[in-house]
């Protein structure tokens, strides 16, 4: 029996699909149940801890599996984190946030509402699609690289696609604020929100004309992919995690009980990923060989041990 239950491209199109969606409910969730402050904080927590697991114990491991260099992980890692920064620094409202209860007469007043006078949904919207063609490259080297075992297919980057489905509301949340704010009505929310949501398949295809053109060396570009999108994960974590070490110090046992369940799970997902993709037995010629691009300059980052040096 073939298991191969799957082909990868209906695989990313159910993804795409369901991602779709997502995003469409995070218009449509506010208005069916009530968004406390803190039922917010909580899954904004717990939605950050799965990322952050993702990206390090699954993307960066399979990332390096393919790189064979340390050096280059870490600069793709790198650029990765400062690509998502700077787009989130100019362009993306990234406040995960609604109001808490206010005394009768006052205004509640969160990060949400501050940010919402200084930026326009246009360009909250640019930044998130950006943000969006992201995770579609991140999704297709995900499953790219999972696919290339022996195995099933039908789980494969089953991981990142939790995490972006998952976060993707909150995305949509985050323009539906701006543009209520500034007075449009909810089918024109639902349809912006439907349009930046298809930057996922253009990213997917992003991620294939790239692999194409690298031909040969499509390890390379795979490993490369697969870095930068764990520092775009990390970056995105870290900026939804650490605003609550200054704002939320009220409910810091929920949020953190939240995060630490958002991180076993992504651990917890490990065991059931695609098999053949134990990255500390798999070996094999090519593979070996590669352990020398981590070799330059006197320093071997493999950890293997250096030859002794002859006593005179």
């Amino acid at each position: 029996m073939d298991e191969n239950l799957i082909s990868p491209g209906v695989l990313l199109l159910l993804y795409s699909v369901l991602i779709l969606v997502a995003s469409l409910a995070g218009g449509w969730i506010p208005l069916f149940v009530r968004l406390t402050h803190t039922r917010m904080q909580v899954a904004t927590s717990f939605v950050a801890g799965l990322m952050l697991g993702v990206g390090l114990l699954h993307l960066l491991p399979h990332a390096w599996f393919e790189l064979r260099s340390i050096d280059r992980t870490a600069w793709c890692l790198l650029a990765g984190f400062l690509v998502m920064f700077f787009i989130q620094r100019f362009f993306h409202f990234h406040h995960h946030d609604v109001p808490e209860e206010a005394p009768e007469g006052d205004q509640p007043h969160t990060l949400a509402d501050k940010s919402a006078g200084h930026l326009s949904w246009s360009g909250a919207a640019l930044g998130l699609t950006l943000h969006t063609l992201i995770d579609g490259i991140a999704l297709a080297a995900s499953v790219k690289a999972e696919t290339q075992a022996d195995g099933v297919e039908l789980l494969a980057g089953f991981e990142t696609f939790l995490v972006v489905i998952l976060h993707k509301p909150f995305d949509a949340m985050a323009i539906g604020t701006l543009m209520a704010a500034g007075g449009w009505s909810k089918q024109s929310r639902h349809l912006v929100n439907s349009a930046f949501a298809l930057a996922i398949p253009v990213g997917v295809a992003l991620f294939h004309l790239g692999a194409n053109a690298y031909g040969g060396s499509a390890d390379v570009f795979l490993g490369g992919a697969l870095a930068f999108a764990a520092g775009t994960f990390l970056c995105t974590a870290a900026s939804d995690l650490l605003p609550e070490l200054q704002f939320h110090a009220h409910d810091r046992g929920k949020l953190s009980v939240a995060l630490i369940a958002g991180l076993l799970l992504a651990a917890v997902i490990g065991k059931f990923e695609t098999r053949g993709h134990d990255h500390a037995e798999r070996t094999g010629t090519t593979k070996t060989e590669a352990h020398d691009n981590d070799k330059h300059d006197g320093h071997d980052h493999n950890g293997d041990k250096a030859e002794p040096k002859p006593v005179p």
